[in-house]
């Protein structure tokens, strides 16, 4: 089984899953569907984009100068998608779990004969 993804990772993946896009949009996408809890600055997402590309779950898609400004674009790859896709049937089944978990009724917790002793009081 395959290493859980960094969260970081795992936003810029669920970016592109919705397709090809440049540096700015991926941050702000990744602010937008994480609800603020992913803000990623431009080093951390550029080098988090190389190393993705290196492990070949993204591609660059090309790049453009609009209004001066050069962008350049990126998208998902195969295997990319289907690592995501891992991901998210792996968190799935964690939720699952820990919603059933979180449904049954508490169980006490029996107390130990010797607890005592173990607090430092006399026996």
């Amino acid at each position: 089984m395959a290493t859980a993804l960094t969260p970081t990772t795992f936003w810029v993946l669920t970016a592109l899953a919705g397709g090809r896009r440049h540096g700015y949009d991926i941050l702000t996408e990744v602010a937008e569907a994480s609800e603020g809890a992913v803000e990623l600055k431009v080093p951390t997402l550029y080098a988090a984009l190389e190393r993705m590309e290196r492990d070949g779950l993204v591609a660059r898609d090309g790049d453009d100068v609009i209004n001066g400004r050069a962008r350049r674009y990126f998208r998902l790859t195969d295997d990319g998608r289907t690592r995501l896709t891992a991901e998210v049937e792996s968190l799935e089944k964690s939720a699952a779990v820990a919603r059933l978990r979180m449904a049954a009724p508490v169980r006490a917790t029996p107390k130990l004969a010797f607890s005592g002793m173990l607090q430092g009081a006399p026996a």
